[in-house]
């Protein structure tokens, strides 16, 4: 066993038994390659990477390779989800290197840590015009001791191009405006796949952060079109193999057009947002099928993903039994013979074939309306979904006895927060409480267990132990949660914490020229400070800063907020309008600003405000922030709720823009009017 034993991650442990002698990222690693004179080969992947594995078991786990590695390197080993700011850094160099990025990524570093080569999965014999993964060793290892002013410049060409100290973006802040959105919205609406959903080719990703934006240009203009491209994709992906129909959630992408084949790793951070997105899609439409698509994705994440302790799971991977989606899959056979009565209606329900849809077995999808299986059948929809409730529940149990995915049960801060977020909505807008309940024990989690004790985020835990110096996607995906579930509890604790932890971002994240750097400023010491802008998988820190901070605004009137969250879009404004679906999350932020947001502050008794916090929190109304307190108080930490008293003794609600009201009002149809302005 190499160090990595000690590792709480789940994928460095993955590679604890390999023949090669792994560092984690540490001093160690780095002072022994200073010492020795020796190049650090960088490997950074994750646990639910399925090219991660194949190269871990041509490579990693083969002796021959593993003995030249360590002859020649000084071999790192690095979590791509606990180590953020890490991965970002090499992956911009790769990027320059190949013109392409990925994982497995390999880089090859000075004993600085200056890259000077690297790529991504690289095969352990020649195949497909790529070398083998030895002979990059062993030419790389060359270069290094014998044409070492070579790599001296390339790795002082790339460390110089990663400096982000100054962007040197910035626009003017007044093309802030409604006309950016509608040319966002046009350029965006002009890549929608009108045939499959979505955008673009394969493979195909979900892209929840630009549907959100569509929902918002659909909400702020009246415009049906983006509405229309939301509710089709939401369709067609909910419909797919993509999504797991048995057991809820979706799987990472698919690798067709079409929404049918994934890749079946299941991601916490995926379902968070897309749960999220459905649920927002119900609100707006109040069609009941994207309200069953959020509950069961919130319902697996509770049954599946969920700590005792109340922390969310960051991931389950592709394979079981060494075979990628073997826990998913089913032949015709199986299913005629454990479903019995149940099986023509699964089948054809499921499009299961013979020949199946995924190298000869078959992954469950949904190819026709409920109404055209039924007519097929010869039966009605209620009976067809009846058969299909006795299949669905017959299956789930046979699955479930089969080999588990992998599970990476380590729990990240940002991720969390995504997931708090989720359920805190969801819990007011469906009316569960152990939605609320389930908000709340994760949030008493985060605060207790992944907080420092002077009162820092952490990034990760894992079996009792956190640790890591938290990033800005930490504390602004955290911050999102604590809002929210302010808004599902009015529990004036959660709205505290989320103003301290935002007050902790202006102090110690902020750059010069505005917006904020990924790491903190006592954070470890790298080649660069990162500095991401743009979403990828999940939306970058800078822009759910911006978005939490507009809310705190609205909140409390502190200019403060505000004036950050506009600095921070200033830096963006030409990239908005060129490149749209790399900046969805700020363009709902923009949205925020150029709309402006309506601060409801409503007090009463309980038993008298239901009617009014239903027509301000049940409804979509993205810019709509809501505080509520049982009476009248001046020493309240939310101060929207100063001030407000009760109108002829009955529940009040204020309406309000930049802390300026209308006349308050007592009636819930009065409040609907007034938000409808």
């Amino acid at each position: 066993m190499n160090r990595l034993q000690h590792e709480t991650s789940p994928y460095l442990r993955q590679h604890a038994d390999n023949p090669v002698d792994w560092y984690a990222w540490s001093d160690e690693a780095f002072t022994r390659a200073r010492t020795e004179d020796k190049p650090i080969c960088l490997s950074i992947g994750y646990s639910a990477c399925h090219w991660c594995h194949v190269m871990a078991h041509e490579s990693f786990e083969h002796q021959p390779t593993a003995q030249i590695m360590n002859d020649l390197y000084i071999c790192i080993k690095v979590d791509r989800e606990e180590r953020p700011d890490v991965d970002d850094l090499y992956m911009q160099s790769v990027i320059a290197l190949t013109g392409h990025g990925g994982w497995p990524m390999t880089v090859f570093l000075l004993p600085d840590g200056r890259p000077f080569y690297g790529g991504t999965y690289f095969p352990r014999e020649p195949r497909q015009g790529m070398p083998a993964f030895r002979q990059v060793l062993v030419g790389v290892a060359d270069a290094y001791r014998n044409r070492r002013t070579q790599v001296e410049e390339a790795a002082g060409n790339l460390t110089e191009s990663l400096n982000r100290d100054i962007l040197g973006i910035g626009g003017d802040s007044s093309a802030l405006n409604a006309d950016l959105l509608d040319s966002a919205h046009e350029r965006i609406g002009q890549n929608f796949d009108g045939q499959h959903g979505g955008f673009g080719g394969a493979p195909k990703f979900p892209q929840p952060m630009t549907l959100e934006f569509l929902l918002r240009a659909h909400h702020r203009s009246g415009d049906p079109v983006p509405l229309e491209q939301v509710t089709y994709t939401l369709r067609k992906m909910a419909r797919g193999g993509i999504y797991d129909q048995l057991g809820g959630g979706f799987h990472r992408y698919s690798v067709d057009a079409v929404w049918l084949v994934p890749h079946f790793e299941k991601m916490l951070y995926d379902n968070a947002q897309l749960a999220r997105l459905y649920l927002h899609t119900f609100q707006i439409t109040g069609d009941p099928f994207f309200k069953q698509i959020a509950v069961e994705i919130n319902d697996y994440i509770l049954r599946e993903m969920t700590a005792p302790e109340g922390g969310f799971y960051s991931t389950t991977d592709a394979d079981s039994e060494g075979e990628e989606g073997k826990f998913f899959v089913w032949t015709r056979e199986e299913i005629e013979s454990l479903v019995g009565d149940h099986a023509a209606a699964a089948i054809e329900y499921w499009g299961v074939s013979q020949h199946g849809n995924f190298e000869g077995l078959n992954i469950l999808h949904v190819p026709n309306d409920e109404q055209v299986a039924a007519d097929r059948l010869g039966m009605s929809v209620t009976d067809l979904q009846r058969h299909l409730e006795a299949a669905r529940d017959k299956l789930f149990a046979v699955r479930a006895q089969r080999v588990l995915p992998g599970l990476d049960d380590k729990i990240i801060t940002a991720w969390n927060g995504m997931m708090l977020a989720t359920l805190a909505e969801s819990a007011r807008v469906l009316d569960r409480p152990d939605y609320r309940e389930a908000a709340a024990k994760n949030a008493a989690f985060l605060l207790e267990s992944l907080t420092a004790p002077d009162g820092r985020l952490y990034r990760t835990h894992r079996a009792g132990q956190s640790k890591l110096n938290a990033y800005l996607e930490d504390y602004a995906c955290l911050i999102d949660g604590l809002l929210e579930l302010y808004q599902a509890t009015f529990e004036a604790r959660w709205f505290t914490e989320a103003r301290r932890l935002a007050d902790h971002v202006l102090a110690h994240f902020a750059a010069p020229d505005g917006g904020f750097f990924d790491t903190s400023d006592d954070h470890e010491t790298l080649i660069a400070r990162p500095r991401n802008m743009q979403d990828n998988a999940t939306p970058s820190g800078n822009s759910t800063m911006a978005r939490v901070l507009l809310r705190l605004a609205a909140f409390t009137g502190d200019a403060r907020y505000e004036s950050a969250a506009r600095d921070t879009l200033a830096l963006l404004t030409e990239a908005l309008r060129q490149y749209p679906q790399a900046f969805g999350e700020s363009l709902s932020a923009l949205d925020m600003l150029v709309s402006g947001q309506d601060e409801v502050a409503i007090v009463g008794a309980p038993s008298q405000v239901a009617a009014l916090l239903a027509v301000a929190q049940k409804p979509f109304h993205p810019n709509v922030i809501v505080a509520y307190a049982p009476e009248p108080r001046d020493d309240t930490p939310v101060p929207l709720l100063e001030q407000r008293p009760l109108r002829d003794g009955q529940a009040t609600a204020y309406v309000c823009r930049r802390f300026v009201c209308a006349h308050p009002v007592t009636d819930a149809e009065a409040l609907r009017e007034l938000l409808a302005q």
